[in-house]
């Protein structure tokens, strides 16, 4: 395993912990922070590979403070997750693994759609969410088979939208309220990222010291963010989510 360091300015990480902070507020409550952070640390220097690989391990801070704050005001069970946890970690480990040798520029054209999908649905929540979900429940088996795997896998090939996905599926599937699918999704968000990163730590490309001076800026970021989702509510994650659906669209179909 290969340390990369780099010659960075002091200010430089104090920028860098200024976005992660941010990025860990965003995050916490609808996913899509690294749409802040990869673009600045591209900006600081590194490839897109160290900047990919250096996120993902700033990403764990956040996801991992935002689960715990969750869990210890009672928001998820932690019993309860084991299996989808279980099961977006096999998923996660296998998108990472097969990253290198499948296309997955075809699949990434069509996440702009389906995030604007997401949006919409959003959008019209209070009206469909029940309709959907008292007609295409799953059980915390068939969730975690089907979509625990799958959105695991997903974000360990490519990524982006993720916790969109993963709030929409709770909401369809399982029922569960805005606040109780952005908790549990949190939660296995924090598994495909720590799956993910297990597989990245042997890559070479890990800026070791800016991705644990952003992950300190994402603990605390998603501590507020977290709080932010259970005090204010749907009122807070349904713009937000909506915001950050569309806003990832736009950068995936600018950049293809």
């Amino acid at each position: 395993m290969d340390f990369v360091f780099y010659d960075i300015a002091l200010w430089v990480y104090l920028a860098l912990f200024a976005a992660a902070f941010f990025a860990g507020v965003i995050d916490a409550i609808a996913g899509g922070g690294g749409l802040i952070t990869v673009p600045v640390l591209l900006a600081a220097g590194l490839s897109p590979a160290e900047a990919l690989a250096t996120n993902k391990l700033q990403g764990c801070a956040g996801t991992v403070s935002a689960s715990y704050h969750f869990i210890k005001k009672g928001q998820v069970k932690l019993s309860d997750m084991l299996l989808p946890i279980a099961m977006t970690a096999i998923g996660a480990v296998s998108g990472t693994l097969l990253v290198s040798y499948l296309d997955s520029a075809l699949l990434l054209k069509a996440v702009p759609i389906i995030l604007i999908a997401v949006a919409i649905f959003f959008f019209f929540l209070p009206k469909v969410q029940p309709y959907i979900a008292s007609r295409f429940s799953l059980t915390n088996l068939q969730f975690s088979l089907i979509i625990g795997t799958s959105l695991g896998f997903y974000d360990g090939l490519i990524g982006p939208g993720t916790g969109a996905f993963f709030s929409t599926a709770y909401l369809c599937f399982m029922g569960l309220t805005v606040v109780s699918a952005t908790a549990h999704t949190k939660v296995l968000n924090a598994t495909s990222n720590l799956a993910s990163l297990a597989m990245f730590a042997f890559s070479g490309h890990l800026v070791w010291a800016l991705g644990i001076v952003m992950g300190f800026g994402q603990w605390f970021g998603a501590q507020i963010g977290s709080r932010l989702v259970i005090t204010k509510g749907a009122k807070l994650i349904r713009p937000m989510v909506i915001i950050m659906c569309l806003a990832i669209s736009v950068k995936l179909l600018l950049d293809n």
